[in-house]
């Protein structure tokens, strides 16, 4: 099931999108009643999904990040794989959703585009047992991690590199129906491939994730983690497009413009 969240006419709602580009007349969105976090009932109000504006599909109190979980990426950074995983954080002001722009900041002269598969927790969970991770989870979508590479090396806490405005893009909706262990990840730029890899190349699971993240920290309906990004990752410019494309899930576009 893909669940979206949506404005039309300044009303924000979640939807069932159903049906494909290849379906007469374009997928569409069964309305909800409620929200995707607990039990909900299909409305049967249904809109085009070409009428709506997608907005980031959760909203998220906290994202919590991996870092390095890719060995061929830790290594095009000159990185070792961690001991333990690396978490990090990047606030809920960072995300924005598909076809929002991404602000280059003004303080970086290297942004970078990391493409990542993104976790989205559907319940409140703490020290969840491996065995239980699948239940804590809502589902799945695209993640780009944008990264001030400059800002990285040289403050070595990654706070501003990776918690700046617009710097954690989400979309296109919620995938609650997926294996999550073998699926390509794709980012492209202005139509050309950058990174390409499988989510069965992470050094750690998403099940080891979970369990490492709880233990010191409540998951709240909605958190997102990030899992980590395969090699290839490379420079944005303004002007720039940049899409993220997840096998099972879809694709999320963001252009890069000059922060104002």
């Amino acid at each position: 099931m893909r669940i979206a969240r949506f404005s039309i006419d300044g009303n924000v709602a979640f939807g069932v999108v159903e049906g494909d580009a290849s379906t007469e007349g374009g997928p569409v969105l069964d309305i909800i009643k409620g929200h995707p976090f607990a039990e909900f009932e299909r409305s049967g109000q249904k809109i085009p999904l070409s009428k709506v504006r997608l907005l980031p599909p959760v909203l998220p109190n906290k994202v919590v990040a991996i870092g390095r979980n890719y060995a061929e990426h830790a290594a095009e950074l000159g990185n070792e794989v961690p001991d333990a995983p690396v978490a990090f954080f990047k606030p809920s002001t960072a995300v924005i959703g598909p076809g929002d722009p991404i602000a280059y900041p003004a303080f970086s002269s290297e942004v970078h585009h990391e493409a990542e598969l993104a976790v989205v927790i559907g319940r409140m969970c703490r020290e969840v047992p491996r065995e239980r991770v699948k239940d804590v989870i809502l589902g799945y979508t695209c993640a780009n991690d944008i990264t001030a590479r400059d800002v990285q090396e040289r403050e070595k806490q990654w706070a501003r590199a990776k918690g700046f405005d617009t710097s954690c893009p989400l979309g296109p909706w919620v995938e609650t129906e997926l294996d999550p262990s073998d699926l390509g990840i794709m980012c492209t730029v202005n139509g050309q491939q950058r990174q390409l890899g499988r989510t069965s190349d992470m050094v750690r699971s998403i099940e080891d994730l979970i369990v490492h993240i709880t233990e010191a920290m409540t998951l709240l309906p909605g958190d997102v983690v990030l899992t980590g990004t395969p090699a290839g990752v490379g420079p944005l410019n303004v002007g720039d497009e940049v899409a993220v494309t997840i096998e099972g899930i879809g694709t999320l576009t963001n252009k890069v413009i000059k922060r104002g």
